[in-house]
């Protein structure tokens, strides 16, 4: 018998371990993440990265983007913008560099100046600066190089130039 009227314990006995198995781990995403920037918030700074930033709120700084930067109509940049992909229905008052593309929606101002291959302004979008169009991206390239050079053209025998007719 054991301490104050106890009975004494008995070893327990010992229990198998139970192997444990190893979880997979979740595969990479496919693509870069998305984050928002919500109404309310003001973001001070620079943001540099890959994927998509949506603009609801204010950011005051820079955006260096492997991706897409949305701006939504309550969104509000002051800095300049560089990305693959800019659409823009709020305002932005700083310079846009779309290695793509550039969409100016309706509800979209931009103050500053836009250098892309690609721009829409819907009606009613306000661009106030100058916009610099970018060479094609080299994607298109081996189209471009099917087309035929001005010294490769030939002529019939009866062409005659304008300034043989004088």
């Amino acid at each position: 018998m054991g301490f104050f009227g106890m009975q004494k314990a008995e070893t327990p006995e010992e229990v198998p371990a139970v192997p444990r198995q190893e979880t997979a781990s979740a595969p990479a995403p496919a693509r870069a993440g998305s984050t928002v920037i919500a109404d309310g918030i003001t973001l001070t700074g620079t943001l540099k990265g890959e994927g998509v930033v949506q603009v609801e709120g204010v950011v005051v700084g820079e955006f260096d983007m492997t991706g897409a930067v949305i701006v939504s109509e309550s969104g509000l940049v002051r800095g300049p913008i560089t990305a693959d992909v800019v659409r823009l229905a709020g305002r932005v008052e700083g310079n846009v560099h779309a290695r793509e593309h550039m969409r100016l929606e309706p509800t979209g101002s931009l103050d500053g100046d836009v250098t892309t291959a690609s721009l829409v302004v819907e009606d009613g979008g306000s661009l106030n600066g100058r916009c610099t169009t970018l060479k094609p991206t080299p994607a298109l390239e081996p189209e471009l190089a099917q087309v035929r050079k001005p010294d490769d053209l030939q002529f019939g025998p009866d062409f005659e130039l304008d300034e043989e007719k004088g």
